[in-house]
């Protein structure tokens, strides 16, 4: 089976490590191969982080610029910044709710129009499904749930390597039990929501 290259990335408290071992401990309890790296970057003060999550036969934990088949943004900005990783048939789940960056807020450059991060998402992949995460989040219960909304999200573009029913059960391994329905709800929204795109 070919590699299937993920690379998550957003900023710090969105939940995205979690995220990662979500889908790292899935995929390794139904036999597949798993290595990941993450960088935390500045977490504490709004600062990027990223993890890149290689399932299948890897010696290196780096996705290299052209080799991820799914960038998942939990911010869009931070997808318009690493969408040199994308390959040709890859695709881009990406949250359009902003959080600025503390060295935008403390300079002249502005924070760019969504219209624009999307169309140039879009030029860059024939496979771009864009959802406003936040709000999905406070719908299904509350916005820490955000995570799981792009986790469905990323389980619905095609060719995805893990099941839905993989994914749920490593979610009840991974997240506090008194949680579990409003993160159940949340992936099932970002599932549905890219699912019918």
């Amino acid at each position: 089976m070919k590699t299937y290259n993920i690379y998550i990335c957003g900023v710090g408290g969105q939940g995205i490590i979690k995220t990662s071992i979500v889908m790292g401990e899935a995929a390794m309890k139904i036999g597949k191969s798993v290595v990941m790296s993450e960088i935390h970057g500045m977490a504490q003060r709004g600062g990027v982080v990223s993890t890149e999550l290689r399932i299948g036969q890897s010696h290196s934990p780096l996705i290299g610029d052209g080799e991820a088949d799914l960038i998942l943004a939990f911010e869009p900005l931070e997808a318009l910044r690493s969408i040199e990783k994308i390959s040709e048939d890859g695709c881009v789940v990406t949250n359009t709710a902003p959080i600025m960056p503390f060295n935008i807020n403390d300079s002249d450059n502005k924070y760019p129009k969504m219209d624009t991060i999307l169309k140039e998402l879009e030029s860059r992949s024939g496979n771009m499904y864009a959802l406003n995460a936040l709000e999905i989040a406070k719908k299904a219960g509350h916005i820490l749930s955000l995570n799981m909304v792009m986790l469905g999200g990323a389980a619905a573009v095609p060719n995805f390597p893990i099941d839905r029913t993989e994914l749920k059960e490593s979610m009840k391994d991974n997240l506090p039990d008194k949680s579990l329905e409003i993160n159940n709800n949340a992936f099932d929204y970002g599932f549905n929501i890219v699912n019918s795109k």
